[in-house]
């Protein structure tokens, strides 16, 4: 015999004539409820023919998509500007020298300063500015400068590495846009991409600024996909807690995030998928929660995916409960009202006669 659910049984129906008859919710307004808040007819809902991910059975997902507001971590490989280039603040300039001092070797890493000098120690005068200058032109300036202290010195100057590294290296996040910044190399459109349509986005904004830029892009945190479980509260709300999504979870992963059922869930649970398309049929995989518990079976414990609703409906009687409840309590407080009312009318016409009584107005 086909089960009945409570929108259908004549409890509901007791429910709906006290709240109409007490004006508390219009006809029109108890259809739209119910129609809303039916649970799925599992017996007639349309399920995919294609065989659905399970938790013994998973499947791995498409390329990852970047949306906002991902994190992404690019690191800057080659970064070499476009000649002619200028020395700028936070450059750094790989400096050796022959015929200098053998006790102060002039070799190694010099970091070109926010005044836009590099310091050369105190054994060849301190700093010397390079700022504006071609990596050419600094050589010869501080070959200049190291000649006052050894004559035969031959000084070597190249870029060790451009400020650009620091700018393109590093966390960005794709704004509401849709870009990520890099600096004073601008922004670069990256929403709907994946990782590797990211990187050649990124590599061909940088060739008008650097000579055959490489970068590495990967996700540092996935903070667009998600999937939602919603937990009814028998006529008292509904609790939507929405999970970041890893690719991995099961239905049961999904309701031990939230601290499992309530005391007022029922064990009718369901998988609500979007479709992809709005005119498609609703997606609905009934959850077998005995099943999938007690009995350690898997054929109902889905692999979530994206977007997903995991919908756990409360228990009938308690939802029932609520609502008469709600419908019979204005009935109460109008009783209440009435009846304090004629008590008190009462007490006050007692303690009138009392009072003559006491003042000598008795029989």
């Amino acid at each position: 015999m086909r089960r009945r659910h409570f929108w259908t049984s004549p409890l509901y129906a007791v429910v709906a004539l006290a709240a109409l008859a007490s004006g508390c919710m219009s006809a029109k307004d108890f259809k739209a409820e119910r129609d809303c808040c039916r649970p799925p007819d599992f017996n007639c809902c349309t399920i995919p023919d294609v065989p659905v991910p399970k938790e013994l059975n998973k499947v791995s997902l498409p390329p990852y998509v970047v949306e906002t507001p991902d994190v992404l971590q690019i690191d800057a490989i080659r970064v070499i500007p476009l000649p002619p280039y200028r020395l700028e603040p936070m450059d750094v300039l790989y400096l050796s020298a022959e015929n200098d001092f053998d006790q102060r070797k002039l070799a190694g890493l010099y970091p070109v300063d926010p005044d836009g000098t590099v310091n050369l120690g105190s054994a060849y005068g301190g700093t010397v500015r390079v700022s504006d200058l071609t990596t050419e032109e600094a050589q010869k300036v501080l070959e200049t400068k190291v000649r006052q202290f050894a004559p035969k010195a031959i000084v070597t100057a190249s870029l060790a590495q451009s400020r650009g590294v620091q700018q393109i290296s590093g966390q960005h996040i794709v704004r509401p846009d849709g870009t990520v910044s890099l600096g004073a190399y601008g922004s670069v459109y990256v929403a709907g991409l994946s990782l590797a349509q990211v990187k050649q986005a990124i590599e061909a904004h940088l060739s008008r600024y650097l000579y055959r830029p490489e970068v590495s892009v990967d996700v540092f945190a996935y903070n667009s996909k998600f999937y939602y479980v919603i937990t009814d509260f028998a006529g008292s709300g509904e609790q939507v807690t929405r999970l970041a999504h890893t690719g991995n979870e099961t239905v049961l992963d999904a309701v031990s995030l939230i601290g499992g059922l309530s005391a007022v869930s029922s064990k009718k649970i369901w998988v609500a998928r979007p479709a992809p398309t709005e005119c498609a049929n609703d997606q609905i995989l009934p959850v077998d929660w005995c099943g999938i518990t007690r009995k350690g079976q898997v054929k109902t414990n889905y692999q979530i995916m994206p977007f997903d609703r995991v919908y756990i409906l409360s228990q009938p009687l308690t939802k029932f409960d609520t609502y008469m409840a709600r419908v019979l309590s204005p009935v109460q407080r109008a009783f209440g009202i009435t009846l304090l009312g004629t008590a008190t009318v009462q007490q006050f016409r007692n303690g009138g006669n009392n009072f003559g009584f006491f003042a000598g107005g008795g029989p």
